[in-house]
């Protein structure tokens, strides 16, 4: 385990426990653990608790982030196929919650172990206190010997169902538990240089240093109508993942022993593990990288962005060139260079409208200026409200 992760994890509670290996977070994708879109394997199920059990076994601490709420509902109800309306979709995942539940209980009683059914949301996480609450209550099973098993509150989440994606809650729980790795079971073996399954010639990738333009560019949308992420959410995961000194490894779910394999460093699938020291990255960092979904972007002019990235500093008004979106002060924002990548993320000390009407002045401007004299005084994104992913 990184420096960075392990004084966080002596700075909060919800780190490996004393004389444990470490959390390990495995997250399961609809399209693995399910046959049709409303129908659960439930051999796979147990065969993944068979390897859940085994990396306990050894000193681990399991947690799965899992998919498929929405198909356990639709197959309980008797549904064939997925319905369009949203009151159907939530009654569909109310129902699906308790039956997924249940099914992960009977697949790890016969290992004797115990399951606890964890819901989030945005909206939980989006509040810092409950964020912290929610860090402590995953710690504290942890302590107790517990896999938590966690999911999307679909059931009261519109957003969620829409364009939700549990790669995203994988890595919050990660950082969460200050976990010592992610493995994400996948329909698809790991990140290719190409579409597999247009270009025959295509060659995985098997590991990963830097998530760079490059690499964004070779990610497609999402495989299957069962699920609601694709490669390009499990690239943002794991740009997070990697400024936190956490490897992520994105592999094929349904493999032999797949669960066993990444963790005994066997390779397996694609591994994104950044080449250099981890980020000092405080848990208000993670919270601000992870807890909140963005509200807009402010695009950085290549000054600020090497001011950012190579020098660690604050963000000032004057490297602000635009404006996307609508936020407040206060409010979670993306940074982008002039190119549109995500460079990083932040809590904005001004408005949308304000920096609009700042975009290109200069500071002695912003001075002369009554209505924007308060840009000039200070950072817009102060570094330590800002986590830079390069």
């Amino acid at each position: 385990m990184s420096g960075a992760v392990e004084a966080a994890a002596r700075a909060g509670s919800g780190g490996a426990a004393a004389g444990s290996l470490g959390p390990v977070v495995v997250k399961i994708g609809s399209s693995t653990l399910t046959t049709t879109e409303s129908s659960i394997d439930y051999g796979y199920l147990a065969s993944l608790a068979d390897q859940v059990a085994a990396i306990k076994a050894q000193g681990y601490q399991p947690i799965i982030v899992t998919s498929a709420a929405i198909a356990c509902g639709l197959e309980r109800l008797g549904m064939a196929e997925r319905p369009s309306d949203m009151p159907s979709l939530q009654a569909a995942a109310s129902v699906g919650q308790s039956a997924l539940s249940a099914a992960y209980a009977q697949a790890f009683e016969a290992h004797g172990i115990t399951t606890s059914l964890v819901l989030l949301t945005r909206r939980d996480t989006a509040d810092r206190s409950a964020y912290l609450h929610a860090r402590d209550t995953l710690g504290r099973l942890l302590e107790l010997g517990v896999v938590p098993v966690v999911n999307e509150n679909d059931t009261v989440s519109v957003e969620q169902i829409r364009f939700g994606d549990n790669d995203t809650l994988a890595a919050l729980v990660a950082c969460l538990v200050h976990a010592r790795l992610v493995i994400i079971l996948s329909d698809v073996e790991g990140l290719f240089d190409a579409n597999p399954a247009k270009d025959p010639d295509a060659a995985l990738i098997p590991l990963v240093r830097a998530i760079d333009e490059g690499v964004l560019a070779v990610a497609g949308d999402a495989g299957t109508v069962v699920g609601s992420g694709g490669m390009v959410t499990k690239l943002r995961a794991a740009r997070v993942l990697m400024a936190a000194g956490i490897p992520l490894v994105v592999c094929a779910g349904r493999r032999p022993h797949v669960v066993e394999d990444v963790v005994a460093g066997r390779p397996c699938g694609t591994r994104f593990e950044a080449e250099g020291p981890a980020h000092e990255i405080t848990p208000r960092k993670l919270w601000i990288a992870l807890g909140d979904a963005a509200h807009g972007a402010v695009v950085v002019d290549e000054g600020a962005r090497r001011a950012l990235v190579e020098q660690g500093r604050s963000l000032l008004c004057v490297g602000v060139s635009a404006v996307e979106g609508s936020f407040e002060a206060g409010d979670i924002v993306d940074v982008k260079d002039d190119a549109g990548l995500v460079i990083g993320r932040g809590r904005v000390a001004a408005a949308s409208d304000e920096l609009e009407l700042a975009c290109g002045l200069s500071r002695e401007a912003f001075a002369r200026n009554r209505i924007l004299a308060n840009l000039a005084e200070g950072p817009i994104i102060h570094r330590d409200e800002l986590i830079v992913f390069e």
